[in-house]
């Protein structure tokens, strides 16, 4: 397994980063909390540029260095949602023009004559509240739905441009041309996967703005950046993020190549973004002093998407849990 991007990887990861830069500055994510602007535009990009066709497991990697560099510009879009966890459970969409989510618990499936009626109510829907489709996992499989079938709720949450939703689905009736035996394990893979990238790109811009005030703020006459103190607090963090890259590309290479360790490589992954995330928050924070607490200080919209990253789908914790677990089963 190559561990290195080749050629064609690193071209396209200086593609998507111009293209990121020029699309997606932070003077776009503090219009869209200022003042309520449209991300419609940046989604629309998104897809004539072709990033909403990388639906194919073998595209992993590449799929993950979009996910890292949005994680980094802090995306306002649903595309995390529509690539890593809707698009994984309904391959049929194949290429994906409008944004999807994936409902992954709390809905239940009855049988009704021919076809199904859904039942529950799920909480914390990634961009549940802006998808056109949901792919809904329940006990009887995989059922595609359309938005405007359910009853959806934006939950505020920490991070300003991250939406989040409560779907209720009060007997929605389904066929059976709308069910899937889709492996939901595998897509869970995804996933994870594609948080933790998103996480990582996050602690990386929160590196990048703390190396430039440190390089830059003095204190009696000499630039803080020169202190050992903050020199071992940043190096710590560029360490942990550096772990939390790697672990977090092995997952997309086993996703890409099939390989059977894809699920405790996710879990890796999924840990490691968040140990990451933990230090790289509170070094960050303390490094910029009371000047990251704020408002003006774009510090905040990364530090909280890497924030909300921990949160989604388990915690650091849980995942080393289930490492734990996977280790102990395989060795005893």
């Amino acid at each position: 397994m190559l561990f290195e991007f080749d050629p064609d990887q690193r071209l396209w990861r200086e593609t998507v980063r111009d293209v990121v830069a020029k699309e997606c500055p932070s003077t776009l994510i503090r219009s869209i909390v200022d003042a309520a602007a449209d991300p419609t535009p940046l989604w629309q990009n998104y897809v004539k540029l072709g990033w909403t066709e990388l639906t194919d497991p073998g595209e992993a990697v590449e799929l993950a260095i979009v996910l890292e560099e949005l994680g980094r510009a802090v995306d306002p879009t649903p595309y995390l949602a529509t690539m890593t966890q809707f698009a994984p459970l309904a391959p049929e969409f194949g290429r994906l023009e409008r944004p999807g989510a994936a409902v992954l618990d709390g809905v239940s499936a009855t049988r009704d004559g021919s076809g199904w009626l859904l039942h529950g109510t799920s909480r914390h829907v990634l961009d549940g509240d802006r998808a056109e489709w949901l792919a809904v996992v329940t006990d009887a499989g995989v059922f595609t739905v359309p938005a405007s079938a359910v009853i959806v709720t934006r939950t505020p949450v920490l991070d300003p441009v991250l939406h989040l939703a409560q779907v209720s689905f009060p007997g929605v009736r389904v066929g059976n041309d709308d069910r899937r035996a889709v492996d939901a394990g595998r897509a869970r893979d995804l996933s994870l996967t594609g948080i933790a990238l998103t996480t990582v790109g996050a602690c990386q811009r929160v590196l990048e703005l703390v190396l430039d005030h440190v390089g830059s703020r003095k204190q009696f006459d000499t630039l803080i950046g020169s202190f050992q103190a903050v020199q071992h607090k940043t190096a710590d963090m560029h360490v942990a993020i550096e772990r939390a890259r790697a672990l977090s590309y092995f997952a997309a290479l086993t996703i890409a190549s099939d390989d059977p360790r894809r699920r405790l490589a996710a879990a890796m992954a999924k840990a490691a973004a968040g140990e990451c995330q933990s230090l790289v928050f509170r070094n960050g924070l303390q490094l910029f002093g009371a000047m990251g607490f704020t408002w003006e200080n774009d510090l905040q919209f990364a530090l909280k998407r890497a924030k909300a990253g921990e949160l989604m789908l388990g915690g650091a914790d849980e995942h080393r849990a289930l490492i734990t677990e996977e280790y102990r089963a395989a060795h005893l």
